[in-house]
């Protein structure tokens, strides 16, 4: 399968009773997993958990040892449910300060009438923290080691992280291609594996569909090697139609 031995890998946590009980669809996951991966970083793990004190300090411990970037969403907002900044503090037995820069932030976005004790506690983070600009709201987020902590509000996490990616290590981009058929997958399981036998640098994943009356089925590969791929894309295109079916590319890299 494709090697990422030169790229660093990655893991999500994602905080939030209000993911967990379906109220909130999250949208974190799905921009991070894409922007690490156009970056060279393999993402490898997710996990969604409660705003549960010994749930996010286990985790973070956990991922921050397993993996060379941890990135965190939610609970770092002003209300009483939002614990994981005191959580992050815990998990690297650090105490949690009053830090001069983003109390400095949030005194120029608010007034000093604005400026009460609940927005102030978004200006503490773990000692020694380092902070990740919000261009957005200024409550900024933060890093503790290989752990980057960031809003869950989405549009928030997305510019805090475009202000850090340019600083995080990349690997080799792994790049991907589409084809889809109006052919069943029970029909071309045998030979596709075959081909993914033949091809272990290339990655096949084949994902089913049923619609307008017919079964088929999307195929994507991908790879770090852009020739490899269009080679292999080839032979899959001619391995559906030997089984009287038409593929067609749905996207381009």
């Amino acid at each position: 399968m494709i090697d990422h031995t030169n790229n660093p890998n990655a893991a999500i946590i994602i905080i939030g009773n209000e993911i967990l009980s379906g109220r909130t669809v999250d949208q974190n996951l799905p921009f991070l997993a894409k922007a690490l991966c156009e970056i060279g970083i393999t993402l490898q793990e997710a996990r969604t958990i409660a705003d549960d004190e010994q749930s996010i300090i286990n985790t973070i411990n956990e991922y921050r040892a397993n993996y060379e970037y941890v990135f965190t969403s939610g609970g770092i907002g002003p209300t009483h449910d939002d614990v994981t900044t005191s959580c992050v503090a815990k998990a690297f037995n650090k105490p949690l300060v009053l830090n001069a820069e983003a109390k400095r932030r949030l005194t120029s976005n608010y007034t000093n009438e604005e400026m009460n004790e609940a927005r102030l506690k978004m200006a503490h983070v773990p000692e020694g923290a380092t902070l990740i600009d919000n261009p957005i709201s200024a409550a900024p987020g933060f890093r503790v080691e290989n752990v980057y902590v960031m809003a869950g509000v989405p549009s928030i996490l997305q510019a805090m992280f475009n202000g850090i990616r340019n600083h995080l290590r990349s690997g080799p981009v792994t790049v991907s291609r589409s084809i889809t058929a109006n052919i069943p997958e029970g029909l071309i399981a045998t030979p596709l594996a075959n081909l993914q036998n033949r091809n272990r640098d290339v990655e096949i994943g084949s994902y089913p569909f049923f619609r307008d009356g017919e079964s088929g089925a999307t195929f994507v590969l991908r790879c770090t090697d852009v020739d490899r791929l269009l080679s292999v894309l080839e032979s899959l295109k001619r391995l559906v139609r030997d089984l009287g079916h038409e593929p067609f590319e749905e996207d381009r890299f």
